[in-house]
């Protein structure tokens, strides 16, 4: 182990003798008996194994015992992680000091041990496919970018699309996400901004790509369902609940298919909103277990004036042809 104080957490002193790591009672713990051993938190910083900061912390005084104790106290507040060289050494260091805020952040809201380096090497392995409505579209692929994660342009003809690797997040209209030949491009994630055509989800989930859904449209932003082809519901399921509610809806759904409103209630403050509520759930998507997010089998609603976003939950309908409602 390489121990360090987890980024992003600020030691400072309560009084003479109280050391508190983190500001915010919800992150923070604090230490009595450290006014003699507050050197022992400058070794801290992930260049020495634990047996290199004791030897440091006893050349000071320290004493083995109450480094060893100290050490042992931190790891249990969850204030120090296990510095992943290793993993370190694979970023180049502008890449590091570009994404430090995020690996900061892996590592104090996930608890992540590797101080974020795993989360953020999912995230630069990742491939996330964007496609729709172009304003909440860039403003989704420049979070993911700032967050580390790569993405592909779409090209715009279905027999034609192109997909070019890039390493900043860029978008461009498609018809189609998944042409034949760019199966060596197949994307972890793809995300659906506005009302696609209805084969491109089609398309999706049978060649079984994840997707996630994003509108934003009478004032009202939904992020989801996110779409794990085979275990959850899928875009179709929805079309045919509302259904079941609404007799009119297939009428509807049919118009929707060319027309839209112009201009679209959907403001800056609504993109900006929706835009990182997608991103959220894209980065859930990498950095966890898909099948466990907030928008499998539901979507993320905020309905202006409003400030809340409220969940809905969309059961897979089983007389839907997605197999949706197979696995659980």
């Amino acid at each position: 182990m390489r121990p360090a104080l987890k980024a992003g957490l600020l030691p400072v002193w309560r009084d003479r003798d109280t050391l508190q790591i983190g500001i915010d009672p919800r992150r923070a713990i604090a230490l009595s008996g450290m006014r003699y051993n507050a050197l022992l938190i400058g070794l801290l910083d992930g260049s020495r194994s634990r047996d290199e900061v004791i030897a440091a912390a006893a050349r000071h005084g320290i004493p083995v015992a109450t480094t060893e104790r100290i050490l042992t106290l931190l790891a249990a507040g969850g204030v120090i992680d296990d510095f992943a060289a290793a993993a370190m050494q694979g970023l180049l260091s502008p890449l590091r000091a570009r994404l430090a805020s995020e690996l900061a952040t892996a590592s104090i809201a996930h608890a992540d041990p590797t101080g974020g380096a795993g989360y953020l090497a999912r995230r630069q392995a990742a491939v996330v496919l964007i496609d729709g409505e172009r304003r909440i579209g860039r403003a989704i692929a420049r979070i993911l970018g700032s967050a580390g994660v790569r993405t592909v342009r779409a090209g715009t003809g279905a027999s034609s699309a192109t997909f070019a690797s890039a390493p900043a997040c860029r978008t461009a209209p498609a018809k189609t996400f998944m042409p034949d030949h760019a199966a060596a491009l197949r994307p972890q994630l793809a995300v659906l901004v506005g009302r696609p055509a209805l084969d491109v989800p089609l398309a999706l989930v049978r060649r079984r790509v994840p997707h996630l859904a994003v509108t934003a449209t009478e004032a009202i932003g939904i992020v989801g369902p996110l779409v794990i082809p085979g275990r959850t519901a899928c875009l179709r399921c929805l079309d045919y609940v509302r259904a079941a509610h609404d007799p009119s809806w297939p009428l509807i759904l049919a118009q929707l298919g060319t027309r839209r409103p112009e201009p679209v209630a959907c403001d800056a403050v609504l993109v900006a909103a929706v835009a990182a509520q997608a991103a959220a759930q894209v980065l859930a998507a990498i950095d966890n277990v898909p099948i466990a997010s907030a928008v499998a089998n539901g979507t993320l609603e905020l309905v202006l004036p409003d400030w809340r976003w409220r969940r809905r939950t969309w059961p897979a309908h089983p007389a839907c042809p997605c197999s949706g409602h197979a696995r659980r």
